[in-house]
C-alpha cells in the first residue's frame, strides 16, 4: 500500500521535483570535496601571484569561502545541470491541454520596468526596515559600535542584493516557474517552486559546524546529513522555513500577475538591501524577551519577519494592478 502511494507521489510533477532536489542534492554531495580542491588551488595561483588583476578578486573569495558555500554552489551547478531532465519528466507527466500562455512573458517599456523595480524594492525594503527599527525601539537589536561606511554598505548590501535577485529570480521564477506553468496549473506550480526555493535557499548547517577534512570525497555527504538534520529542528521550521516559503509564494505571484520578472526582482532586492544593511548597523540583543520566537537571529526568520511579509503581500495586492498586464496594452 505505501510502496502504491510513494509510487504516485513519483509519477506526479511535484514529485518529479522532489526528485530533482534529491539527485541535485546527491550531486551536489559528490562534487563539492572536489570544487573545494579546485577553489583552494585556484586560491592559491592568486596569493603566489600568478593570475591577472582581474581575477584576484575571484582568488581571494575563493581561498576566504568555507566549505558549505562550495557546497551551495555545488548545489547550484547541480540542479542546472539536471533541470532538463526534469522539464522531460513533467511534460511527460502532464498533458498538453494546460494553457501555455502564462509561462510566457510580456515585455514592457524601460521606463515601465524601472517603475516596477523601484516600486517593489520600496515596498519590501522599507517594511522590513520599519520591522527592523520596531525591534531596535524594543530592545532586541542595538546599534552597532562600528557603523559600516559607505564603502562597505556598496559592496557588502547592494551589490549582493542586485546580483541575487537577478540570479534568483531568473532561475526560481523564470525558469523553474516558466517550466512549471507550461505543464501545471499555477496554484501548482507557485506552490511547488516556492517550497524548492525554500529548501533550497536556506540549505545551511546549524551554527557551529565544522568539517574536519573538506578534501575529504565524503566531506559532502557528512554536510548534506548534517543539513537535513538541520529541519528536525521545530524552531527552524516555523521560523525561518515558513518565511521563505511565503516569500517564494508573493515573488511567484508577482510574477505571474505582471507576466514579467521586473516586480519580483525589486520585490527580492529590497528584502536583500533592507536584510543586510541591517545587519551591517545593528546586532542582536541576546535575552531579548522578544526571542527567539517573535524574531529569530536575523530579520528573516520569527513571527514578527512573517507577519511583515504578510503585510507586504497586502501592500503588493494594492499595488501590482498599476503594473499588471493591463499597463503594458495602454502603453503601446
Amino acid at each position: 500500500m505505501k510502496s502504491a502511494r510513494l509510487k504516485r507521489f513519483f509519477e506526479s510533477e511535484v514529485g518529479a521535483a522532489v526528485l530533482w532536489v534529491m539527485v541535485s542534492l546527491l550531486a551536489a554531495a559528490v562534487l563539492s570535496p572536489w570544487l573545494h580542491q579546485g577553489g583552494r588551488w585556484f586560491a592559491g595561483l592568486g596569493e603566489a601571484g600568478r593570475l591577472p588583476a582581474s581575477l584576484q578578486w575571484i582568488a581571494e573569495s575563493c581561498g576566504r569561502a568555507k566549505f558549505d558555500r562550495y557546497f551551495s554552489r555545488s548545489l547550484l551547478i547541480s540542479a542546472l545541470v539536471f533541470l532538463p531532465f526534469l522539464s522531460v519528466r513533467i511534460r511527460h507527466l502532464r498533458s498538453s491541454e494546460v494553457d501555455f500562455h502564462k509561462s510566457r512573458f510580456t515585455r514592457y517599456r524601460p521606463l515601465d520596468i524601472a517603475l516596477q523595480i523601484a516600486a517593489a524594492a520600496m515596498i519590501s525594503g522599507v517594511l522590513l526596515w520599519l520591522l527592523g527599527m520596531y525591534l531596535a525601539n524594543a530592545g532586541a537589536y542595538l546599534p552597532k559600535a562600528n557603523q559600516a561606511g559607505f564603502g562597505k554598505l556598496v559592496s557588502k548590501v547592494f551589490l549582493p542584493a542586485v546580483g541575487a535577485s537577478v540570479i534568483e529570480e531568473w532561475l526560481f521564477r523564470g525558469v523553474l516557474l516558466g517550466l512549471w506553468l507550461r505543464y501545471a496549473k499555477p496554484a501548482v506550480a507557485v506552490a511547488g517552486t516556492s517550497l524548492i526555493f525554500a529548501f533550497l535557499h536556506f540549505l545551511s548547517p546549524p551554527e557551529g559546524t565544522v568539517i574536519a577534512d573538506p578534501a575529504h570525497p565524503l566531506a559532502g555527504l557528512q554536510l548534506l546529513g548534517l543539513i537535513l538534520f538541520h529541519f528536525a529542528n521545530p524552531l527552524f521550521f516555523v521560523a525561518e522555513f515558513v518565511s521563505l516559503v511565503m516569500i517564494g509564494v508573493i515573488l511567484a505571484w508577482a510574477r505571474l500577475r505582471t507576466g514579467a520578472l521586473w516586480f519580483s526582482i525589486g520585490l527580492h532586492g529590497g528584502w536583500i538591501i533592507a536584510f543586510k544593511a541591517y545587519n551591517q548597523l545593528y546586532e542582536s540583543v541576546p535575552g531579548n524577551a522578544l526571542h527567539p520566537w517573535w524574531i529569530g537571529d536575523s530579520l528573516k526568520s520569527g513571527v514578527l519577519p512573517l507577519a511583515t511579509l504578510a503585510l507586504t503581500a497586502i501592500a503588493c495586492r494594492f499595488a501590482l494592478p498599476f503594473f499588471g498586464k493591463e499597463l503594458t496594452r495602454a502603453s503601446r
